[in-house]
């Protein structure tokens, strides 16, 4: 934890445990609904002697399977919302996504349960990528057990500049000089069990491979390339200690989450490597004047240590942190960012919510070998639409802005 406190990150963590209470005691507390939400993971939570308390301060919650909007004209228990949009993203360029979000309950007599989601995306691009991803998100036994999944494929020209911030500042170009193939593949199945108020432990198991065709000259002289070649995988098992006061995840609108998780991946599990992933996330959302007007903040640390191959470094610029910047350009050991992100449901003159909104984020990151040494900062910036196709699911159309770099995101629920 040394680390974690040195002068380059207090700045981010001060400011989270700062407002977060202060926020949290104008507006008279978090929920007392509990549930929890990391990174695609989109869980909910709340317990038997809990239901009734819930019920009282969420008038929302009072009818989740009925109707939240005058277009839900019949409850069922499988929801399915199919569409195919246009997207660009620094990565793959104009891509066709076709989506499917189906949303179900395990328990259709549970009014109060959170309803388990599986976004099913396809697509493809002009620069020649294809790709498949699905996120399974499922909630049983009154949400005591949450059983999660990933299941991803990915076919599409890269680049790489190397490990280091040093060596992306040096060249930010993406030419045939930093060019590669890449086909990545990718399991990643997760259980949690609560054993107390907000409280959850879990583990997980994390199945990839990466092969890379038609390297370019910097990738064959590259230290790190050389050393763990064009084909590797990696099997790996993990701890998850969670606490969560939400109160939707996949679109909260106050309560907050901590997330700390250990990924050990070993030759003992079947893999070609020994390296080690320690991830802590931070969330804090707090309600503004009414419901559906939000803050969200998010600080997240990461850390790799043992024999890290260069495609499991800490990364930024997934579209679920600094987006707008391109996956991978930055790279090493150790990552931090933070992002602050005001999101706003628009009402109807009865005061009653539409299905659209809108969002504005400010953001900063930063990579380096250790967490000691973050010394250069990457300004994010960006906004969006949203529209609810299922009550409180959204799909996000966002465009952010990195230092010199665009992007363009067509996704399901919110970055975070």
């Amino acid at each position: 934890m040394q680390y974690i406190w040195s002068y380059s990150c207090k700045p981010l963590i001060l400011i989270f445990f700062a407002f977060g209470p202060v926020l949290q005691a104008q507006s008279g507390g978090f929920g007392r609904q509990e549930n929890a939400h990391f990174q695609d993971d989109s869980v909910y939570a709340e317990t038997t002697e809990n239901r009734n308390s819930f019920v009282l301060d969420n008038p929302v919650a009072n009818i989740p399977d009925t109707i939240l909007h005058e277009t839900y004209e019949k409850p069922r228990n499988l929801r399915a919302f199919p569409f195919a949009a246009p997207a660009y993203t620094p990565e793959l360029g104009p891509t066709l996504i076709a989506v499917m979000m189906v949303s179900f309950k395990t328990d259709p007599a549970d009014s109060l349960i959170q309803r388990s989601s599986t976004p099913v995306n396809i697509g493809a691009s002009l620069r020649g990528s294809y790709f498949l991803n699905t996120i399974i998100s499922t909630y049983w036994l009154e949400d005591r057990l949450r059983i999660f999944g990933e299941v991803r494929f990915r076919n599409m020209p890269d680049h790489y500049w190397g490990v280091g911030f040093d060596k992306a500042a040096a060249n930010k170009g993406r030419d045939e000089s930093t060019s590669y193939s890449r086909r990545y593949w990718e399991i990643y199945p997760r259980v949690l069990w609560q054993f107390g108020r907000h409280c959850f432990l879990g583990v997980g198991i994390d199945y990839h491979k990466t092969q890379v065709r038609d390297p370019n000259p910097l990738m064959e002289n590259d230290p790190d390339y050389i050393a763990f070649g064009p084909v590797h995988f990696n099997s790996g098992l993990g701890l998850i200690a969670r606490y969560d006061s939400r109160d939707v995840p996949v679109n909260p609108w106050k309560g907050s989450l901590v997330d700390l998780k250990h990924m050990q991946y070993s030759e003992w599990f079947g893999g070609d490597n020994n390296f080690g992933v320690t991830t802590l996330d931070m969330r804090h959302f707090q309600e503004i004047l009414r419901p559906g007007s939000t803050l969200a903040m998010q600080i997240k640390l990461q850390h790799a240590t043992g024999e890290v191959p260069y495609t499991n470094m800490s990364m930024l610029g997934s579209p679920y942190d600094l987006r707008g910047y391109f996956l991978g350009h930055y790279r090493d050991r150790s990552m931090v960012f933070g992002i602050a992100e005001y999101r706003h449901q628009f009402l109807k003159r009865d005061g009653s919510p539409t299905r659209h909104g809108m969002v504005g984020w400010l953001g900063t990151g930063s990579i380096a070998a250790r967490f000691g040494e973050f010394s250069d900062w990457l300004p994010n910036a960006g906004f969006g639409y949203r529209f609810e196709v299922q009550p409180r699911m959204n799909v996000r159309a966002e465009i952010g802005f990195g230092k010199e770099s665009t992007g363009f995101y067509f996704s399901f629920n919110e970055a975070f």
